[in-house]
């Protein structure tokens, strides 16, 4: 893991972006924004799933008065998502949004990019400029031939340059490509060739499944080399499963502790348990839990012990039986049908101790 690039900092309401923050997680809703109760709800679930950035889709002026009430009622920071129309950008921000996400060489001539550029600053807020392969123009695909790592940096910086003409510099950035080593090497190249801070993903990744490994393989790679200060995982898919597969990233990294982190047995031959019915009831008994623990549960006597006594709680289980272990001690030994709940008390006990721990260095 390479240590991880210093960027520039921007603030997303009461979000921070870049110099050293916390790499965010974002996602988008998909409801119609005109629905404000519905949106609510959506962006509601997110929040309490760890999204900690809001995107919604404004392509109307319906969609656009839709943004004041749901800024005001949402619990987390709102970014409006802007195309073709420059005057809707000029609507969101005047809804008080808390960062847009636009293109500026599709949104109109200097003025029209210069108008939103200049109520975005005496407001404060941010601009996501987002090059992808989909969006890119017929002079750079010209230039390059075919989509391409050089021809998404080139596309964003060129827009980038836009703002900068204007002095505006509250930006972040993002290259995003659905081929995943087309989006590595576009990021390594962009956080090569500025400091501002950058939104990873990979757009049109797939379905929950196919996404998610599509997503974790290409951000994972991206967050490794040190790069990346904000991400999205884009599903076709309820967007709660995109804050799930991120944070799941995060912490497979050791750069968000949110949540349980689960450690299973693959299974095998050598299991004298059903290893695969335990995992998966503990991960959906684990689910509601936000104190970051670590907890193991292992099938057999070869690795089990070990990798048991690494997490905070774990099981090494054996014939029709199973140890508990916490901090590398064995606190029980119990039949199989009883493992599960025993587990479950402990992780409970575990997290109001932190919990009491937390509010004694508060008081």
């Amino acid at each position: 893991m390479e240590r991880r690039r210093l960027t520039r900092k921007v603030k997303v309401g009461n979000v921070e972006i870049g110099g050293g923050a916390p790499i965010s997680v974002q996602s988008m809703t998909t409801t119609d924004t005109r629905d404000v109760e519905a949106t609510l709800v959506q962006i509601y679930g997110l929040a309490a799933e760890g999204c900690e950035i809001v995107r919604v889709a404004v392509p109307d002026e319906e969609a656009a008065r839709a943004l004041p009430e749901i800024k005001a009622r949402s619990p987390v920071p709102i970014v409006a998502d802007i195309h073709f129309d420059y005057r809707l950008a000029l609507r969101a921000i005047e809804a008080g949004v808390d960062k847009l996400r636009i293109n500026p060489g599709n949104i109109g001539g200097p003025d029209r990019v210069r108008a939103v550029a200049q109520a975005a600053k005496e407001r404060g807020i941010p601009i996501r400029v987002g090059a992808n392969v989909g969006s890119l123009s017929k002079a750079i695909l010209r230039r390059f031939g075919a989509p391409c790592a050089e021809a998404l940096v080139e596309s964003a910086l060129e827009q980038v340059r836009i703002l900068e003409d204007l002095d505006f510099y509250d930006i972040v950035i993002s290259v995003k490509s659905s081929e995943v080593p087309m989006a590595i090497e576009a990021y390594q190249m962009i956080s090569e060739r500025c400091n501002y801070p950058l939104h990873v993903g990979i757009t049109e990744a797939g379905t929950a499944w196919a996404g998610s490994i599509k997503s974790s393989v290409g951000i994972g790679a991206i967050l490794a080399k040190g790069i990346g200060d904000t991400i999205r995982v884009s599903l076709a898919a309820d967007p709660l499963e995109e804050v799930r597969v991120g944070y799941e990233i995060l912490k497979s990294l050791g750069l968000r502790t949110r949540g349980v982190q689960l450690i299973a047995c693959p299974s095998c031959g050598r299991a004298e348990v059903d290893i695969l019915r335990i995992a998966s009831e503990v991960e959906q008994r684990l689910k509601q839990i936000q104190a970051p623990i670590k907890v193991a549960v292992m099938g057999c006597a070869v690795n089990g012990p070990g990798e048991a006594r690494m997490a905070d709680l774990g099981i090494a289980c054996g014939r029709g039986k199973g140890l508990i272990f916490r901090n590398g001690e064995i606190i029980a030994s119990l039949p199989e049908d009883q493992l599960v709940d025993a587990l479950m008390e402990h992780v409970e006990a575990l997290v109001r101790a932190r919990e009491g721990e937390k509010l004694a260095r508060l008081s």
